[in-house]
């Protein structure tokens, strides 16, 4: 094996192929390694949620996902619809009349994007449906509700008290593993080596010498700049360039399963529940729960952003549901702390919003899936793009629940920065030299994490 490269990128999640791929292909890097322990996607990205959007409180992250996805969208024409791209939005629901305060932050949100913001209120005949394919003839914006009658003819499998749903228009579904799957052949093509090994630890710099154990014993790989792209292990990474990466990993649920009641309409968009709820509890099942500390808070007021979605091609059966109310962090490295109460707790929460769902409650079908994977987040959820403080060394991570929908964009201003070209303005917000700019801070710091 060829032990020198120019650059070498550690992590073969989406992301780490995507940063291989945009600088093979946009700037003709030559070289290239990437080196993990494992399979190409088989960890963070493995466990997907398939969704896009570009619906952010704050405009930077806005510009950011428009520009994912126009390159997605680019990678969809090119490979012959790999991607099975859809387009059918995300619905954000309440039942609050009219809420001003979501209002004013979709205003905020897309404030440099232009992208039109209708509201349709009683009597309005402007409202153009979800459709999830074919993609191209879907609307853009943002389509906001405010009519009950409206949202019942539109959304029939939700209960009559929403109020308003808050219909974000450049958004949709994507297949993840056939994202990076041609990302993956096409930098083989150009000549990129994978390396199966694990970093153990990286000495010198620019160039660096990354010390390597894999199948054949220790190794070592010579490279002039890295890339970490290591997902949850971000922080190893930076720990053995003597960084603090500030980021920390939360493990997020998910189930998936075949709807063989028919309770999710298959031109449902990706559905998200914004309200607060307690869940019905038997008395039962109450006093079960409060006995034990671990199940006792779910008895108390539980914050919203449960969602639900058909999983598939528009014909297909399955559907996928997740919840990410955990705020614990944990360690990667540890066994993946996968809750067996889960599908029970985020069924009777997803049911207050599609009622039929309450059928699966305590006999999911055969068959369905019960899986989990690290939300690796900073404080504000906002990844991290870059230069490091180490000099040749650069950063592509803490992509919090939105990796697949947002690896391009990465890949992209990634390969820009190791290659010193022009990046847009957005992209110098993205950069760990942010927690510098005390008036961006204070922004953030009154920003929701958004990481649906």
């Amino acid at each position: 094996m060829d032990k020198t490269a120019t650059i070498a990128v550690i992590g073969a999640g989406n992301v780490g192929i995507a940063v291989a791929y945009y600088l093979v292909t946009h700037h003709q890097a030559a070289h290239v390694v990437i080196i993990d322990p494992r399979d190409p996607m088989s960890l963070t990205s493995a466990q997907s949620g398939e969704n896009y959007r570009n619906w952010w409180p704050h405009p930077v992250m806005t510009a950011f996902t428009d520009h994912s996805i126009s390159l997605m969208e680019a990678i969809e024409q090119e490979s012959g619809g790999r991607l099975n791209m859809t387009r059918g939005g995300y619905s954000l629901v309440t039942r609050r009349e009219h809420p001003d305060d979501l209002i004013r932050e979709l205003h905020h949100g897309y404030s440099r994007s232009g992208a039109p913001i209708r509201l349709h209120e009683r009597g309005s005949a402007s409202y153009r449906p979800p459709m999830r394919a074919p993609w191209q003839q879907a609307p853009d914006g943002v389509d906001v509700l405010l009519d009950r009658d409206l949202i019942r003819a539109t959304f029939p499998s939700y209960a009559h008290d929403a109020a308003t749903v808050i219909h974000i228009r450049r958004a949709g579904s994507i297949s993840a593993q056939p994202l990076g799957q041609y990302m993956l052949e096409r930098v083989r093509a150009a000549g990129v080596r994978l390396v199966r090994a694990q970093v153990q630890g990286i000495a010198g710099r620019s160039p660096f010498q990354i010390e390597l154990n894999g199948p054949e014993g220790r190794s070592h790989i010579t490279a002039d700049r890295i890339v970490n792209a290591a997902g949850p292990f971000l922080k190893d990474i930076g720990a053995m360039l003597g960084e603090d990466i500030p980021v920390q990993c939360v493990y997020q649920q998910k189930i998936a399963f075949e709807d063989r009641e028919q309770a999710i309409p298959r031109d449902m968009p990706f559905s998200i529940d914004l309200d607060e709820q307690r869940l019905a509890w038997s008395e039962e099942d109450r006093g079960w729960l409060a006995s034990e500390p671990q199940t006792a808070r779910f008895l108390e007021p539980m914050q919203g952003g449960i969602h639900c979605r058909p999983d598939g091609p528009p014909q297909g059966h399955w559907i996928k549901l997740g919840w990410a109310y955990n705020q614990q962090a944990s360690d990667p490295h540890d066994d993946d702390p996968l809750d067996p109460h889960f599908p029970d707790i985020v069924l009777r929460g997803a049911s207050r919003l599609n009622p039929k769902l309450s059928a699966y409650i305590g006999r999911l079908p055969r068959g369905a899936r019960h899986y989990g994977g690290y939300y690796t987040l900073t404080e504000e959820n906002w990844p991290l793009i870059g230069k490091m403080d180490t000099p040749g060394a650069f950063i592509a991570g803490a992509l919090s629940g939105f990796g697949s929908m947002a690896a391009c964009a990465t890949g992209a201003l990634c390969a820009a920065w190791v290659f010193e070209q022009p990046v847009a303005d957005y992209a110098h917000s993205l950069t760990p030299a942010r927690y510098q700019d005390e008036v961006l801070r204070a922004e953030l710091a009154g920003l929701g994490s958004g990481s649906l």
